[in-house]
């Protein structure tokens, strides 16, 4: 008789947990996995999958627009938020199915239900014990909003794609990618959309010239950009509306107040503190190069880590700890050079090393950087363009930071990516022959560095 239940329980069914138990399942383990709310993860329900579907729905306004240019006669489109609403629910729904079948299939035992971590090779879940030789804790993050009056009347990305109505004025406060991303998708649905920022500059970590570019196309949009500027209540009118106050004495009064200031690691109530589990500062856990906690039975991986919030890495972390777990070999992942993309309006798409993080390293850079008018809006006249920017190592000649601000960016930028894992130097990007016409093909011909 086998001393546990299973060889490994998985507590959450997001983009890593699903692929450690499917894959550690396929190599003859006894799996299973626990997940309390969303199969597939934040990424699938709240997260990139249908925020991209709403970048896609916020597009049409101006490709109505500029086809005027083209010809087309228009008849006054209209949107209707109820089924947008409606019709990425049910794609929502598709998919959880999918990804509870890949579970069935795969062997996988699914429970469903909040667990508890009770001691290191037990688990409970709405009071049934199941004893593992291993846990994996792949539960990622959650929306945090800062304790300032009235934050009960904010929502996050949780809510935001179920909410009953529309709103004709909000204010999405934050200054990262789900916040500029949010700001494009309600400004293009027809929304008066204002972002409030604390700092200067959105975008922290992006190069600089790719955080500048982005603010100025934003403001083309109609986004209202309110930098240096700090939420310190929201409060209910009698109207409906809400009144946002700033520490600056400026109030806005908008529908819909969107807390996007990043993420916490998903651990309440998961028992990890009385087993002393060690956390960082954060609130991540802190693992060792396998994945394994200081609890030599318990694991973590994805964003509960603190690794890049990319569902990408989660998937690479959950075949190497499986690959780990056959083999006993130490996993390998590297870390550098991982393509982002950010869905804002036009897109960024960027790799490698920022002109900054370059120049703070000592290396000596030379820049190439390009600014241009898209081609499709020569004809439709609309005043937006494109940034593309390579960060080349003088020394080397290699190329160690590509950055785009345009249509299909991440599209781009994957390709790109590729060209930096196998070392590519300028000259291997000037010798290639590019296709055109097209908007990638300007990254095989700056041939002239900036000053």
């Amino acid at each position: 008789m086998a001393e546990y239940d299973f060889d490994l329980f998985v507590i959450g069914a997001g983009s890593g947990g699903v692929r450690a138990a499917r894959m550690s399942a396929a190599a003859g383990m006894r799996v299973a996995v626990a997940e309390d709310r969303y199969m597939g993860g934040t990424c699938v329900n709240v997260g990139c999958v249908p925020k991209k579907l709403f970048v896609y729905a916020s597009a049409y306004s101006e490709a109505f627009e500029d086809a005027v240019a083209y010809g087309w006669q228009n008849q006054g489109a209209e949107f209707h938020w109820k089924t947008l609403r409606e019709n990425n629910a049910s794609e929502i729904s598709r998919l959880n199915g999918i990804y509870r079948n890949l579970l069935a299939n795969a062997g996988v035992t699914v429970i469903d239900g909040r667990a508890n971590i009770e001691d290191p090779h037990s688990v409970v879940v709405d009071g049934k014990s199941y004893s593992a030789e291993r846990i994996l804790v792949a539960t990622g993050g959650w929306p945090h909003i800062p304790d300032i009056p009235g934050r009960e009347l904010a929502i996050t990305s949780n809510e935001v794609f179920s909410m009953d109505e529309f709103p004709r004025r909000v204010l999405v406060v934050g200054g990262g990618y789900i916040a500029v991303e949010f700001a494009g998708i309600f400004a293009g649905l027809g929304a008066e959309t204002h972002l409030s920022y604390r700092r200067d500059l959105f975008l922290r970590g992006f190069d600089r010239d790719v955080r500048k570019f982005v603010r100025d196309e934003m403001g083309k949009k109609g986004a209202q950009l309110h930098f240096n500027h700090q939420v310190e209540a929201i409060e209910q009118q009698g109207d409906g509306s809400l009144l946002v106050r700033a520490e600056d004495g400026s109030t806005l009064t908008v529908d819909t107040v969107l807390y996007a200031t990043g993420r916490v690691p998903n651990t309440k109530g998961l028992g990890l503190e009385k087993l002393g589990v060690v956390l960082h500062r954060d609130g991540t856990i802190s693992v060792d190069d396998n994945f394994r906690t200081n609890v030599h039975s318990i694991y973590a991986l994805g964003d509960v880590t603190g690794e890049p919030q990319l569902t990408p890495v989660a998937l690479a972390e959950a075949m190497a700890l499986v690959k780990h777990l056959q083999t006993g070999q130490l996993t390998e992942i590297d870390y550098n050079n991982i393509p982002t993309a950010v869905f804002c309006q036009p897109n960024i798409g960027t790799v490698g090393l920022s002109e900054e993080e370059a120049r703070d390293s000592g290396i000596p850079v030379q820049i190439f950087k390009s600014e241009f008018r898209p081609m499709r809006h020569t004809v439709s006249g609309r005043d937006e363009r494109t940034l593309m920017k390579l960060v080349v190592d003088s020394s080397s000649d290699k190329v160690i930071g590509v950055h785009m601000v345009g249509p299909d960016a991440g599209e781009i930028i994957q390709g790109m990516a590729v060209a930096l894992k196998a070392g590519a130097t300028k000259k291997t990007f000037d010798q290639t022959i590019g296709i055109h016409p097209t908007a990638a093909e300007e990254f095989v011909t700056m041939r002239t560095p900036v000053a």
